[in-house]
């Protein structure tokens, strides 16, 4: 395999269009030679989507709009048909869990690795999902209720041990080509990530997967019982040292900077072109939103390969957690067919100040034991079908620097800290420039320093 996969921004999709078109008509493939009951939520979505007219119209509609795009896609056919054949797929989805892929390029003839479809379902829905009638199909909120229960049953199935045969088997014969995720090429790949975070000049390189993550290889699944387990790995001990000192606010993520708002307004028109932040939308109308008009926002995104727990960026007190229920499939309009600098398939990923408003969520309010930090937040936010977002801290309780808040179940996504307007902070990228382009920097790590008031 090559050092980096050329995936979309986050690694969550193959960068090439015709790696996605290839999956999907090996998914075809399979789904015909393979018969599996329907799942009750997928009967319950149809079932719903058929005796409203409204949404009806919308299913139908959000295809028919996406074949009128077919020049745009590698094989200038839109890969999934209708609403009932996207319903067939997503039925098969139900029993597989992400694979490893490589895929042979035949304009080029070269094999060039896919890395994962972390986002199977958004796959499917590329081009549909980027209509008007695809923005007003996935902003309903009886559509998004269904979408909960759809990936909470797949969830079960990603938690089993049945799950765990994407990390040993081959298929070679498929195409893409499948590899196991603890075959040898793909433990390099993930180590590659992993050392991408850390200094150009690491000497981690050459290290195996077991010197960075927590893991038994004298067991044929590596210790992991599912593929949830697999993908939401630890880190050993010392692998990611955390940043010393009381006025050092830690990376809370293994992530990517994407940017860094100051004055941040408590309401503000989040869906427009620019995606500015809105406070109360974010904490979802919270009285503490409050507090924090006029402060910053920092805010980064995850890697489908990387570390997917999140870290308590400073010592303190949990004041307040809770959960936000949210869309799954709606990305910023602009971001999609109708955004007047071209179409762009890959809305979640320049959506993501948009969706801190609109996605499922976690927000944990955080009193620092530092005072010239004071009251700050946490977001973790879901894209997707990533959107199993795990609080592992309860209310009351007093946390150290480092220590874990939850993580995202079956991948990664994008997260914001946001401090109250009196905090002055002086920010550390690690050599990297905020923005899609960023690249990981380790969790733990330094990310800013709060000066003294």
């Amino acid at each position: 395999m090559n050092q980096t996969y050329p995936l979309l921004k986050g690694n969550w999709l193959p960068k090439n269009k015709a790696h996605i078109a290839a999956w999907i008509k090996d998914l075809k493939t399979r789904t015909h030679l393979t018969s599996h009951s329907i799942a009750q939520p997928i009967i319950d979505f149809k079932e719903l989507v058929e005796n409203d007219p409204t949404l009806l119209r919308l299913s139908q509609d959000m295809f028919s709009e996406a074949k009128s795009h077919k020049e745009l896609t590698p094989l200038e056919t839109p890969e999934v048909n209708d609403f009932n054949e996207f319903l067939v797929l997503l039925n098969h989805i139900m029993t597989q869990a992400p694979e490893c892929t490589e895929f042979l390029d035949p304009k080029t003839g070269a094999l060039e690795p896919c890395g994962l479809i972390g986002f199977p379902i958004n796959a499917l829905l590329d081009w549909p999902m980027a209509t008007d009638s695809g923005y007003a199909f996935f902003a309903n909120e009886l559509v998004n209720q269904q979408f909960k229960k759809i990936l909470t049953y797949w969830s079960l199935y990603l938690s089993s041990p049945a799950s765990r045969s994407v990390l040993i088997e081959n298929h070679p014969d498929r195409t893409p080509k499948v590899f196991g995720w603890l075959s040898d090429n793909a433990q390099k790949e993930m180590v590659t990530v992993a050392c991408q975070a850390e200094a150009s000049d690491s000497e981690n390189h050459d290290k195996p997967f077991e010197h960075f993550f927590n893991c038994d290889p004298t067991d044929q699944h590596y210790g992991f019982k599912s593929w949830d387990d697999f993908f939401t790995r630890t880190f050993k001990d010392g692998v990611r040292p955390i940043a010393e000192g009381d006025d050092v606010i830690a990376n809370a993520c293994e992530s990517a900077p994407l940017q860094v708002v100051t004055n941040v307004a408590k309401s503000s028109n989040f869906w427009l072109k620019g995606q500015p932040y809105s406070l109360e939308n974010m904490m979802d109308f919270d009285p503490l939103a409050e507090q924090f008009v006029g402060g910053t926002v920092y805010q980064a995104f995850l890697s489908a390969l990387s570390y997917h727990r999140w870290n308590s960026p400073v010592s303190g007190t949990v004041k307040k957690t809770y959960m936000v229920n949210g869309s799954y499939y709606l990305g910023n309009r602009y971001q999609g067919f109708s955004n007047p600098d071209g179409a762009d398939d890959s809305a979640p990923n320049n959506s993501q100040p948009f969706l801190t408003a609109v996605a499922t969520r976690a927000v944990i309010f955080i009193e620092s034991d530092n005072p010239n930090i004071g009251l700050m937040c946490f977001i973790a936010i879901g894209m997707a079908e990533v959107s199993s977002c795990a609080v592992t801290v309860e209310e009351g309780q007093h946390i150290n620097k480092g220590d874990e808040l939850g993580m995202f179940h079956f991948g990664g996504s994008t997260h914001c800290l946001i401090f109250k307007p009196d905090v002055e902070l002086e920010f550390d990228f690690h050599n990297t420039a905020p923005g899609l382009d960023a690249t990981n920097i380790p969790v733990c790590s330094r990310i800013a320093t709060v000066k003294s008031k």
